[in-house]
């Protein structure tokens, strides 16, 4: 799928959801457009020549700020893409509800052609280019690791804005997912698999959708294939393996394909592709073959690239149930497909919010400059620890030593992290099937979660001010003005004059 078809599937899925809304004229279409998007061109001298470099950051929605959004290293990025990527973080953080609007960043920029020092010059050039825009900024426009960029590229960024803003206190929530010793946060490397865990746990605690997908039980057993083993693939496998018994039976590598019926040992499969540099050699090891992504299996993980089921392959599925880690995987054509076929889908813009989630819990951590846990662990231990001797005194036992830990620790770092990610996922899967089974217009969790996240930003323009009422809109003239100013793409429209 082209980065333009990218952009019309995320466009249509949303006029889809629109027309079910009863909004003010014009709202619709001003949620869907990108309030700007800014593209950067800036020389950087390696290795004795000048070298040009293309960036974008496109900013989707300002209903809420900071805007957040990651920035990927990509050599195909492009301003669709962008566009596509900001517009499903606006509806995502409304989804969640997260508060920050939507944006999203690009460097073309194939980050395995360059050495650590060189990818460091040009990163540090790119963030003095969007810094000087206010697109990084910890109260405008707030960046995260994206595919092909982690903790080193974000630690670069915020030295580089701590070192174009030196009095600026709150410095470090310019960017998150930095290291944990540069004012990261402990569990956001694991976020967004493990989000995409605790989704498909709270997938089968809901019996209504579970039946939908002619599945039952719980995780325990399921056969997982997993496409694409980064980060959120290889977290996701990880965590769903060894915390749920789930079986994975295949993980799809550009390089290869490691496929074992009886289930993959996932922790020696991450340790033979850091020593090896890929999945060759290891036991069920496949030449690289698309057909294993519709191998026999009760759920499909795409946690990859955008637009790998399409409308030419969708029925080749055999998945009961898809869970998007990626963004956009499936085609809006496919997606019809697989809804006709009875496959239930959990969408993107539900499935992989772990990582923008712990995002927003990071970026709390640095402007309050406070470790969570600090302030209540040690209370909460000695509490523990009255209450076990009040035990003991009572039925004249000794606790068991081997509970007596686990009982008394308080909350660390990242079991809060961990804990508030559970609760927000939680929350945001029941306000998503509570929408689907309660509304028969709503065909699919997907469009439920897109309805919702419309909702959610329309109210925000409606009690800002700044959007007209239904009664002035209804003047032919002033349709007419609306209808010619929405079409101009790049025009940023929140600030508008009321009356």
């Amino acid at each position: 799928m082209s980065t333009k078809e990218f952009l019309k599937s995320v466009d249509t899925i949303f006029d889809d959801a629109a027309k079910l809304l009863k909004l003010p004229y014009g709202l619709a279409k001003k949620i869907k457009l990108a309030n700007s998007t800014y593209t950067v061109r800036f020389g950087v001298r390696l290795k004795g020549k000048i070298y040009t470099f293309t960036g974008y950051r496109s900013v989707h929605s300002e209903h809420m700020e900071p805007v957040k959004g990651g920035i990927r290293y990509a050599s195909y990025a492009d301003q669709d893409e962008v566009e596509a990527l900001a517009a499903l973080m606006s509806y995502k953080c409304a989804l969640m509800e997260i508060p920050f609007g939507g944006s999203k960043g690009a460097l073309v920029i194939n980050p395995y052609e360059w050495g650590e020092s060189e990818l460091e010059k040009i990163t540090r050039r790119f963030t003095q280019e969007l810094a000087k825009r206010d697109l990084i900024h910890p109260s405008q426009n707030v960046p995260a690791p994206d595919m092909g960029s982690g903790e080193k590229e974000m630690a670069w960024i915020a030295d580089e804005y701590r070192r174009l803003n030196p009095s600026e206190i709150t410095a470090r929530a310019c960017v998150t997912g930095k290291p944990v010793n540069k004012g990261g946060i402990s569990g956001r490397v694991e976020a967004t698999g493990r989000g995409v865990q605790f989704g498909l746990r709270e997938f089968f605690r809901n019996k209504n959708d579970v039946k939908l997908a002619k599945l039952d039980g719980s995780l325990e057993g399921k056969r997982v294939i997993i496409q694409g083993f980064g980060n959120v693939g290889y977290h996701a496998a990880l965590f769903l393996s060894e915390e749920d018994n789930a079986k994975i039976t295949t993980v799809i590598e550009r390089d290869g394909v490691i496929y074992n019926e009886n289930g993959i040992n996932i922790r020696d499969l991450k340790n033979h592709m850091i020593d090896t540099g890929g999945t060759l050699g290891f036991e069920g090891y496949k030449k690289p073959n698309t057909k294993f992504l519709f191998n026999d299996c009760e759920i499909l993980i795409p946690a990859a690239m955008e637009g790998v089921i399409t409308k030419e392959n969708a029925n080749l599925v055999k998945a009961n149930l898809i869970i998007e880690a990626a963004n956009g995987p499936i085609t809006y054509e496919a997606d019809k497909i697989l809804e006709k076929n009875g496959v239930v889908i959990i969408p993107d813009m539900y499935a992989n919010a772990g990582g923008v989630t712990v995002s927003y819990f990071e970026w709390v951590k640095n402007l309050t400059h406070i470790r969570f846990g600090r302030m209540q662990r040690r209370e909460v231990e000695n509490q523990n620890l009255s209450i076990i001797k009040a035990v003991e005194k009572m039925t004249g036992k000794q606790f068991p030593d081997n509970l007596k830990a686990s009982v008394m620790q308080g909350p660390t770092e990242l079991s809060l992290v961990r804990s508030g990610l559970d609760d927000t996922m939680r929350t945001g899967y029941k306000a998503m099937s509570d929408r689907f089974h309660s509304d028969k217009r709503i065909k699919s969790l997907r469009m439920a979660s897109m309805v919702i996240a419309i909702e959610r930003i329309a109210e925000s323009y409606v009690s800002l001010g700044i959007w007209l009422g239904s009664e002035f809109l209804n003047n032919n003239l002033w349709r007419f003005f609306f209808d010619k100013i929405l079409t101009i793409k790049y025009i940023n429209f929140v600030g508008m004059v009321t009356l």
